[in-house]
């Protein structure tokens, strides 16, 4: 494991968004399993929400998907919100994450396109749609260079050819 991701390991520890995560991983009945880089990979989590396919808290990341979800491109994004996490100091990533959703909502509609965590950790590699903002778009709901509307379903996602 590379040094920085030694120190993002540690620092997501005493910052508690590790501790929160792994306690979300308890109350949510996933199966923490060891993964690449420092994170720790919870399989099987059963809360209903967050709504997304994976979703990170510090160097934790779950999904409601069983073991090999987690891979390749999708691996990455969830990685990037990883050392978010870290270059937030912890706790205050999820209020600041809470406004990005509001910000991206009110940009363009739906909550990963406009939101800056989002961006940061790629929105295709999260199987995230680019949406433009409300003011760029016509009247059509084809207008604009930009595809439209909510994050791709999880059976139409390119890059996601993981068992469901």
């Amino acid at each position: 494991m590379r040094r920085f991701h030694r120190m993002r390991r540690v620092l997501n520890y005493v910052n508690l968004s590790t501790p929160l995560g792994l306690l979300l991983a308890v109350l949510g009945r996933a199966r923490p399993t060891p993964g690449p880089d420092g994170l720790i990979l919870a399989y099987g989590y059963r809360f209903r929400f967050p709504i997304a396919s994976a979703f990170t808290v510090g160097n934790v990341v779950l999904t409601k998907h069983e073991e090999g979800f987690l891979t390749g491109a999708l691996l990455r994004h969830e990685d990037r919100h990883a050392s978010q996490y870290m270059l937030c100091l912890g706790l205050p990533m999820l209020p600041l994450y809470v406004s990005a959703v509001a910000c991206s909502m009110l940009i363009c509609g739906n909550q990963a396109s406009w939101n800056v965590f989002e961006r940061l950790a790629n929105l295709e590699d999260g199987n995230y749609a680019r949406r433009s903002p409300w003011w760029r778009r016509s009247g059509s709901s084809h207008a604009g260079s930009s595809p439209s509307g909510p994050p791709l379903s999880e059976s139409s996602r390119p890059e996601c050819s993981h068992p469901e």
